[in-house]
């Protein structure tokens, strides 16, 4: 790297000290995957990223691959993340509003028109429709002539979380798991260098839960789904090298390093010591993280450069392996391309100026970052423990365990907001009087009737008959006790709508309704 330097050590320790805690790239990984870490290659620097249609998407992914992005992440809207097609009258108001708005094989085609396939990675933040997402993504991976083989990326394919935090689920715990599995098996046969699912704490600590409670949730959560492959009869060692995490970073630097140090050591030893894989890579917990949309401020927007460098650093200084930085105007709505070029421009800055890269865990051994990391390994552990009383991650949940604490540590934080002894700059402390304007990107109010007209047309011109036996097979499939990647990729092949293809499982295994 260009601002290495040749006599600089590849990570530090106690020397004669008598420290023993082991190195970066030994087990159990608390300091790092590698004993080289950045100094040998920087994380994958990627921006979350989609809006209105896929051809304006594609333009923004254009744009920051252009700017020295190194990996795509999609944002879907939210009638694609809950299986509705754009002209449902679900969908309406909605659609290219918080992401964009994928119907077809034809939206997918366009979202990545002049990108090789084979040439970036990719990761989508979807979850209850991931099998569909994915199979479009394979077939325009088909038609680009690029074999299964070669492609690399990530699809978060979570749906714990979003009965515990987010919500945008379809059908009940027990088929929404199968299908989980479903993809999870299918890529270890035959896509073997994508992650078929990013088990993620994120949105559970954008709903208010605390560092330590974000990294019990989330192992929990991965253990069920290595629990349901295995009861696949698929071997860990198949499937486990491939599995990612997905962490939020948060301002308090000091406890997030920590945060990050802590999940993937208990990770490792939790793995290894119920699982027992040959293959060490098992045992590993790779991450992506992104900075904490929930932290970000309406008021003074500018101060959230700031908010979003001290976590990129503080995810950097753990060990993540991808990393989003938010815009700082995205408090106000989705992020223009200055901000999401200024927010980059972060990254970059922290790998060729800050020199943090030169060394692994360059903060390990401090006082601080060690006891912080040993009280949320504590914690978090105890937290996995009052879970597994309850039966494992999916039981808790519909019992409502996770929910109740995580919206109990919310409603604490808001609290100690209210009442100033934490403080949010310009928003409870150092308020402006009179706040500047700031741009705000404007969707075109005429996307949403295009993508509707899109989307009918598509239906006009189809073959109707091979449309028909597709989602027939499909519903056999799902009736019956087999993969569903196959019947979904030959419906996405025949061209039917990613509407139509949950519709079909919305009838087979119902709706998911909360209570407890």
């Amino acid at each position: 790297m260009s601002n290495s330097k040749p006599d600089e050590k590849p990570f530090f320790d106690a020397g004669d000290q008598g420290e023993t805690r082991p190195a970066p790239g030994e087990f159990p990984y608390t300091r790092g995957l590698y004993a080289e870490m950045y100094s040998k290659r920087l994380w994958t620097m990627r921006q979350y990223a989609g809006y209105a249609s896929a051809k304006e998407s594609n333009e923004r992914y254009r744009y920051l691959l252009a700017q020295g992005t190194t990996g795509l992440s999609v944002a879907f809207d939210l009638p694609t993340q809950i299986g509705f097609d754009s002209d449902s009258d679900s969908a309406r108001g909605e659609v290219g509003r918080v992401g964009v708005a994928i119907d077809s094989i034809d939206d997918m085609r366009t979202l990545f028109e002049g990108i090789p396939l084979d040439q970036v990675t990719t990761s989508m933040t979807i979850n209850s429709t991931a099998p569909i997402l994915l199979a479009l993504y394979l077939v325009v991976a088909e038609e680009q002539g690029v074999d299964w083989q070669e492609i690399g990326g990530t699809v978060q394919n979570d749906i714990l979380k979003e009965y515990a935090a987010r919500g945008t689920y379809i059908y009940p715990p027990q088929p929404s798991l199968r299908l989980v599995t479903d993809l999870i098996t299918f890529c270890a046969d035959r896509v073997p260098r994508w992650n078929p699912i990013s088990i993620s704490g994120y949105h559970m600590r954008e709903a208010g839960c605390t560092a330590a409670q974000e990294v019990a949730f989330t192992l929990a959560n991965g253990l069920c789904y290595v629990e349901q492959a295995l009861q696949r009869g698929v071997d860990i060692d198949s499937f486990a090298p491939r599995l990612s995490f997905f962490f939020n970073a948060h301002n308090d630097f000091l406890e997030e390093v920590a945060k990050f140090r802590a999940a993937r050591s208990l990770w490792a030893e939790l793995v290894r010591q119920r699982f027992a894989p040959k293959n060490p890579r098992s045992t590993w917990l790779r991450f992506h993280t992104q900075t904490a949309g929930s932290t970000l401020t309406a008021q003074q927007p500018v101060n959230n450069v700031v908010r979003v460098a001290i976590q990129a650093l503080a995810a950097v200084c753990g060990g993540t392996q991808s990393l989003h930085t938010n815009g700082m105007d995205e408090a106000l709505g989705l992020p223009t391309e200055e901000s999401a070029r200024t927010a980059l421009r972060s990254q970059q800055i922290i790998a060729h100026e800050s020199g943090i890269v030169r060394s692994s865990d360059p903060l390990g051994g401090s006082y601080a970052i060690e006891a912080l990391t040993d009280r949320i390994r504590d914690e978090a552990l105890g937290l996995i423990a009052e879970i597994e009383r309850l039966g494992g991650a999916a039981k808790a949940i519909e019992q409502g365990y996770q929910q109740r604490e995580i919206a109990d540590a919310a409603y604490q934080h808001q609290l100690s907001v209210e009442k100033g002894s934490t403080v949010i700059v310009g928003v409870n402390r150092f308020q402006s009087e009179r706040e500047e304007p700031f741009e705000v990107l404007q969707i075109d109010p005429r996307a949403e009737q295009e993508q509707i007209d899109r989307v009918r047309a598509l239906r006009q011109r189809r073959d109707a008959d091979r449309h028909r036996s597709a989602l027939e097979a499909l519903d056999r499939a799902a009736r019956e006790d087999a993969n569903l990647m196959p019947p979904i990729l030959e419906c996405v092949r025949c061209e039917a709508t990613l509407g139509e293809i949950s519709d079909v499982m919305r009838a087979v295994f119902g709706l998911h309704e909360e209570g407890f």
